[in-house]
């Protein structure tokens, strides 16, 4: 009975939260700030990058497994791909993933920066931005996410001075 308790209380967790809170860690104002700094940073490399933001995860995924950390990554993965952050010319793409029922954070590149950045990179990077988010400071956790990950895009597809540079995805942060 307990594990069946505390599956029910987890997905109780996921569902209290809705839309609207993703709307009050990112409110208007913040969402549009975040939307310009991605545009800056895009300016200074050839990666694209996307933020989401999720309250809770779907009821199919909390039915699925025990496993929340392996749960929000597939998530994040599936959002990756729903978002088109997969699908850029230079496979250069990253998805910064917030699930606020966890205070889980996951960042997922395309193939063409992963290949370049090692697991122990990302995973510091996630470390350093845990503390902000689960302090509710979204805006300071989102713009180190962002500025670190731009710093590797910059590192690794620096934008050279005569290349055409389009932007791919939507600028602006996904607030489910």
């Amino acid at each position: 009975w307990e594990l069946v308790i505390n599956k029910l209380l987890h997905i109780f967790k996921h569902r209290w939260l809705d839309e609207s809170d993703s709307h009050r860690a990112v409110p208007q104002a913040l969402a549009d700030t975040l939307a310009r700094r991605v545009a800056a940073s895009e300016r200074r490399h050839s990666g694209e990058v996307r933020i989401c933001v999720e309250a809770g995860l779907p009821l199919s995924y909390l039915w699925r497994s025990t496993d929340i950390q392996q749960t929000t990554r597939e998530r994040a993965v599936t959002m990756f791909g729903k978002l088109g952050v997969w699908d850029t010319a230079n496979n250069n793409g990253v998805l910064i993933y917030l699930l606020l029922a966890e205070h889980a954070i996951e960042i997922v590149a395309d193939r063409g920066l992963n290949d370049k950045v090692s697991s122990s990179e990302w995973a510091a990077i996630v470390q350093r931005m845990a503390g902000a988010f689960q302090a509710r400071h979204y805006e300071a956790g989102l713009t180190q996410a962002l500025e670190e990950v731009s710093a590797l895009l910059v590192q690794h597809f620096p934008m050279q001075a005569d290349a055409a540079n389009p932007d791919e995805l939507n600028n602006r942060p996904v607030l489910r």
